[in-house]
């Protein structure tokens, strides 16, 4: 095991995914390069995850998405044993998964991660505190111990007075949120959420992102989070990775995704996204010319573009970019109107 992996919430390695005959022989092939159809085509094969490899740091929310077909739900269906993948690693804490028997991965889903997924696949004949217990209640944890851990995490995502409701009286957003209590009560080191909002109307989607954060912020679980929906995807992810055709195409922080596209697939997803939005002053900082006027204003490098432009605007003079105490540069008005006006015309 190399020490990335050992330092790593999860560490993933040269993870395949093939669905057809004989799988096996396709890993590791020149075949195995070939397009998508024309794999399909001559092997009869479809290779969904195509080595695939990523670390998850402690604490991480790491965001997969990319349009659909592209792989992703495939790679964390694989990612927690719901699909045997083909080959790979999935090590989790130092455990790779994918060695475990059956008793030790179901052992695992009881304690070690959770999962998410659209649909909520709530148990519609037991009331809120009775779902949301019921990973306990698998454990052998007694009805009173079980109960007062429900009503902890009923607390936290807010459901507080529902919870002797049935699912069927409550509304889909009330519903994700039994979901994510459910995923919670059993204190797991990972969470996998599978396009969980993806179902839900805009407004309420908006609401449940806003809910992730406020629950990374307080628990600080380390979360990998799939969905199609890039400015959800930027929203709540500390770093990205983007799928194509089952392999990852770029990865990196929405600023690195947005300020260098690795190609124009990459491009296109994050062409309508205001780049002044995104990027940090830090992207933008220059070196102090020496015929510009001086100003004493600063600006700390982790600063969005957008939030920069009133101080920038207002400042007599170039206002120095600073990281730590240390200088990275300065930017000025120009500076901050040509990303804007980059944005507009994107």
């Amino acid at each position: 095991m190399s020490n990335h992996a050992s330092t790593s919430a999860i560490s993933v390695r040269n993870l395949w995914q093939v669905f057809g005959p004989n799988p096996d022989k396709i890993v590791g092939s020149p075949d195995a390069a070939l397009p998508r159809a024309e794999l399909r085509a001559k092997t009869g094969n479809t290779a969904a995850v195509r080595d695939v490899s990523f670390d998850v740091a402690p604490g991480e929310v790491f965001v997969v998405m990319g349009l659909s077909g592209s792989g992703k739900s495939t790679l964390v269906r694989c990612l927690t044993r719901l699909i045997e993948p083909t080959a790979g690693s999935v090590i989790i804490d130092g455990e790779d998964i994918l060695k475990a028997n059956d008793a030790h991965l179901r052992d695992l889903r009881r304690t070690k991660f959770s999962m998410v997924f659209q649909n909520f696949g709530l148990l519609p004949h037991r009331k809120v505190i009775d779902n949301i217990a019921f990973a306990l209640e698998i454990n052998g944890v007694k009805k009173e111990l079980r109960h007062e851990r429900a009503r902890e995490v009923i607390d936290l995502v807010g459901l507080q007075g529902f919870e002797q409701a049935f699912p069927e009286q409550l509304s889909g957003g009330m519903q994700q949120r039994v979901g994510l209590a459910r995923a919670l009560a059993v204190d797991p080191e990972v969470l996998f959420l599978d396009e969980p909002f993806s179902a839900l109307d805009p407004l309420i989607r908006r609401d449940m992102q806003t809910e992730v954060i406020r629950l990374h912020k307080e628990l600080g679980k380390t979360m990998v989070f799939i969905t199609h929906d890039l400015d959800e995807a930027l929203k709540l992810g500390d770093r990205i990775a983007i799928m194509r055709d089952g392999a990852v195409v770029q990865m990196g922080t929405a600023e690195e995704l947005i300020a260098n596209p690795a190609d124009e697939y990459v491009a296109d997803f994050t062409r309508d996204i205001p780049k002044s939005h995104v990027l940090t002053v830090r992207s933008i900082a220059r070196p102090h010319s020496a015929n510009e006027p001086t100003s004493d204003q600063q600006i700390e490098a982790s600063t969005v573009i957008r939030d920069a432009t009133a101080t920038v605007l207002n400042s007599t003079g170039p206002v120095t970019v600073v990281e730590n105490g240390t200088s990275l540069g300065v930017i000025t008005a120009t500076d901050i109107l040509r990303v804007i006006g980059a944005g507009a015309h994107q």
